[in-house]
């Protein structure tokens, strides 16, 4: 019987444990952002509470997060970096922005991150109970391996299966917590508890992901195979 953590197909290419650990850990911290795309993600935020807190004008901080949101981006299109996670996280502010701006309230500025973690949280879970785990799919493109995990590698759909769940879980707990506050508690705790929780769930779920994509087979390239059968095709019309 064919066991279901072991690809249904050999895969010539496969590291080494240790290597695919390796492997793994590098490339969650690319799809994610890194330190560099964590600290541009939290920094506008920060910033709209810091001067908040300090002066209770939500105007003065709305425009502040969302000029340091834009500078960001600004910075990594002047040095040629990739900028999908500045562009994600100035757009996010600049909704954050428009809310607190037309409702005059801080929390105006939480609410759009707040139910965007909601629904991610949803996608998550939802998409792993009906076996087509988001996470998978995110993901599958930085391994190289597409969507190839959904029949040829069972192994590693059940590792993505798990991981998303976890996403899920996590995502859905920390707005458990935040959403009472946000109906009943101040704004000013609101947005330090926001900022609290910002960092911890995630390198929380990303720890789970790493794990269980560590254990898991490793992934079938589809994009080398693709190239071998252009190359095999050009031989045999040569």
């Amino acid at each position: 019987m064919t066991s279901l953590d072991k690809p249904t197909a050999p895969d010539p290419g496969a590291a080494p444990a240790d290597d695919q650990k390796a492997v793994t850990q590098a490339a969650l911290f690319d799809a994610f952002g890194g330190i560099r795309g964590t600290v541009e993600t939290m920094l506008p935020g920060l910033l709209f509470v810091m001067i908040y807190t300090i002066n209770k004008d939500v105007k003065m901080s709305a425009v502040a997060a969302g000029v340091v949101a834009v500078l960001l981006v600004i910075v990594r299109l002047l040095r040629k970096d990739t900028v999908k996670h500045a562009f994600s996280g100035v757009f996010g502010v600049g909704v954050g922005v428009a809310f607190a701006l037309f409702t005059g309230s801080a929390k105006g500025f939480y609410l759009p991150g707040m139910i965007y973690g909601v629904g991610l949280g949803v996608a998550f879970t939802v998409s792993a109970l009906v076996g087509f785990p988001l996470l998978g799919v995110i993901l599958g493109p930085v391994f190289k391996e597409n969507l190839s995990w959904r029949t040829r590698n069972p192994g590693r759909k059940k590792a993505y299966t798990k991981a998303s769940l976890a996403w899920g879980l996590v995502f859905l707990a920390k707005y458990a917590i935040l959403f009472p506050l946000y109906w009943w508690g101040d704004e000013t705790q609101l947005g330090w508890v926001l900022i609290a929780l910002k960092l911890p769930p995630m390198v929380l779920a990303v720890y789970f992901t790493w794990v269980f994509l560590a254990k898991a087979p490793p992934p079938i390239d589809v994009i080398a195979e693709y190239e071998a059968e252009e190359l095999a095709a050009r031989e045999k019309k040569a």
